[in-house]
């Protein structure tokens, strides 16, 4: 039973940006995240760097790319000469023209991106608020959980968000800004995040605590057909992906036979960077996919941003078709529509593979895959930045596996082998 005046510690931000509007409006995103708290501001990559040396600790930082001094780049290249192990999120209005450098960005150790919406100054930028919060609570979170901090998990800083954001909007239409917070205060609640006594400090604000995800039993599913020849591999992942892939494609049997079809949750404008990213280091083909294209063995195809992408099949070989249809589980792509066509066409001669991410996109069509006889792998907790897609595909019965990420290529390349 966890004491209801149990304090968790606030996860710490800090913010490296030219323009001082920007700055502030990040700042007001993560000081409204009940149990986050901004630490520090910097207007250059040498300005941080003077502040990281100064003292300040940061669970994580939130870097722009174009600035004076010394560029967002240049910090991430001296990040890695010092082996600074702090996890980095990318926020830049270049991004979007400049996909190459923010593809540089994470081959240099950056964990994630956000493009800012409307340019580098744009008051738009709360509309990325919500991911913003995400990523810097599954990235902060975890390292400041490794580093011995008490800091909850992803899903209820998110909860938390929206739940000050609308005692906020009740606040408001009641002519009472400022007892919003006040208001979270009541008995029946238990544990809260504590102020850190730095010069932006926080309320205590209290909430019912969670140390880890909810675990319960997975669902039984009776495949109707035992487990064929994989013909097929489909993945889906999400927050975290962008190095979790390039840690299995670095690894994966360089004679792997079966074609792999991925969707990553990631804005248009990126893919093709980022499938050329990883075809500098895996040993097969890496490639943004087309409509159209035939499915072709030992090739990797990542799904465009912004299209689905599904199977289609022809009597001289299937092919990948892209589509538009409407966002399935808030995402397009979604992994949910890749491993519902892999299920019907393929039934059992499919390996179905679900790694890091938030929400549940893919969980309900990886049981369906399992239910028709394929092949499923699901990415473990420990080692997933955010246990979301896979806990609830593992729930569901989807998943036959938990694998660890320095595994996954292993255990992909076996399963593929065995199974030719």
């Amino acid at each position: 039973m966890i004491p209801a005046d149990y304090t968790f510690d606030p996860l710490s931000v800090m913010i490296c940006d030219d323009s001082a509007l920007m700055r502030n409006l990040v700042s007001r995103i993560i000081q409204d995240a009940p149990g986050m708290e901004v630490v520090g501001k910097a207007a250059n990559g040498k300005m941080l760097l003077d502040m990281l040396d100064s003292g300040t600790k940061p669970d994580v930082i939130v870097l722009d790319i174009e600035m004076p001094v010394m560029t967002g780049v240049e910090f991430l290249k001296e990040r890695k000469n010092r082996k600074l192990k702090i996890p980095v999120i990318i926020l830049s209005s270049i991004a979007t023209q400049g996909a190459a450098v923010t593809m540089e960005c994470l081959e240099l150790g950056a964990s994630d991106f956000i493009t800012k919406p409307g340019g580098s100054t744009s008051v738009e930028i709360g509309s990325v608020g919500e991911e913003l919060v995400e990523k810097i609570a599954s990235y902060g979170g975890i390292f400041g959980r490794r580093n011995g901090k008490k800091l909850p998990f992803t899903d209820y800083f998110l909860q938390m968000l929206k739940m000050h954001s609308a005692e906020k909007f009740v606040a408001k239409q009641k002519g009472s800004i400022g007892s919003s917070l006040s208001a979270t205060k009541d008995s029946g609640s238990t544990g809260s995040f504590s102020s850190s006594g730095t010069t932006e400090s926080r309320e205590r604000v209290s909430f019912q605590p969670v140390f880890a995800a909810t675990k319960k039993e997975p669902a039984v599913i009776t495949p109707l057909r035992e487990g064929g020849p994989i013909k097929i591999i489909a993945l889906g992942i999400s927050t975290g992906g962008p190095n979790a892939l390039r840690d299995v494609f670095k690894m994966i049997d360089p004679h792997l036979k079966q074609p792999i079809l991925v969707v990553q949750h990631m804005p248009a404008g990126f893919t093709k960077e980022f499938a050329e990213s990883l075809n500098k280091i895996c040993p097969l083909t890496v490639t943004e996919a087309k409509d159209e294209d035939k499915i072709e063995s030992g090739h990797i195809y990542i799904a465009p941003g912004n299209y689905h992408i599904l199977v289609e099949q022809r009597s001289l070989g299937n092919v990948i078709r892209l589509s538009q249809e409407p966002q399935r589980n808030g995402h397009r792509p979604s992994a949910d529509v890749l491993f519902e066509s892999v299920a019907k066409i393929y039934k059992n001669n499919a390996l179905g593979v679900i790694m890091t991410g938030m929400g549940r996109d893919g969980a309900q069509e990886l049981a369906e895959m399992r239910k028709q006889g394929a092949w499923t792998l699901g990415q473990d907790e420990e080692s997933s930045i955010v246990y979301g897609m896979p806990k609830v595909g593992w729930e569901l019965g989807g998943v036959q596996k938990q694998v660890a990420l320095k595994d996954m290529a292993d255990e992909i390349s076996a399963l593929a082998r065995a199974h030719l």
